[in-house]
């Protein structure tokens, strides 16, 4: 299975933060998955893909040109995918996910989590999708969700197309599961509103 990961490019941050990116990156590895991602050296991608590597793990990086410069990417672990892009990126990290895992990260990571959960409400996917909640870090938004299907705004049932999880290896858990039982896209009108 092959598990895209999106996640913080930072190094400011807590040390819990990297260590469960690392023990992300393991856990994908440990399980036979290879391990898709952004193909970032810093933050969270690159603790995560440290990880994976570490463990034995396949590695995809997909990074677009103009991030080629030293220190920003890890071009020697397994697999790198140019692009022009930064929508070519994530089409090509879509197309190669078999399942989805996000780490805390900033406004890059929330778009890209919530453009393949928009995508699997419109039955455009039917991938597992989870949210690795280290130190609560998903709370707020989750909140926010609730807050956004109790007033109207989305049907409640979106709030099922994804597994908060709090560690990395409930998080992969979640998504060999998922994959074994797929969502029916014939029942995903039910998610839209």
């Amino acid at each position: 299975m092959n598990i895209c990961v999106f996640g913080a490019s930072s190094n400011r941050l807590e040390q819990v933060y990297f260590d469960q990116a690392h023990a992300l990156g393991c856990a994908i590895a440990l399980g036979g998955h290879t391990l898709v991602y952004g193909g970032g050296a810093s933050g969270l991608m690159g603790a995560c893909a440290r990880g994976a590597r570490e463990t034995g793990g396949g590695i995809v990086g997909i990074a677009p040109r103009f991030f080629d410069e030293p220190g920003i990417l890890l071009k020697d672990y397994g697999e790198f995918i140019y692009t022009d892009t930064m929508s070519e990126r994530k089409s090509i990290m879509e197309d190669r996910a078999d399942a989805f895992i996000a780490l805390p990260g900033g406004i890059g990571t929330y778009e890209e989590f919530f453009e393949v959960l928009t995508l699997k409400q419109l039955g455009r996917h039917a991938k597992p999708m989870a949210l690795l909640n280290t130190a609560g870090y998903f709370d707020p938004m989750v909140l926010m969700l609730e807050k956004t299907a109790s007033s109207g705004f989305m049907s409640g049932s979106c709030l099922e197309l994804f597994s908060l999880c709090s560690t990395a290896e409930e998080a992969v858990e979640h998504c060999v599961k998922e994959e074994d039982r797929p969502l029916s896209i014939h029942h995903l009108e039910d998610y839209c509103r």
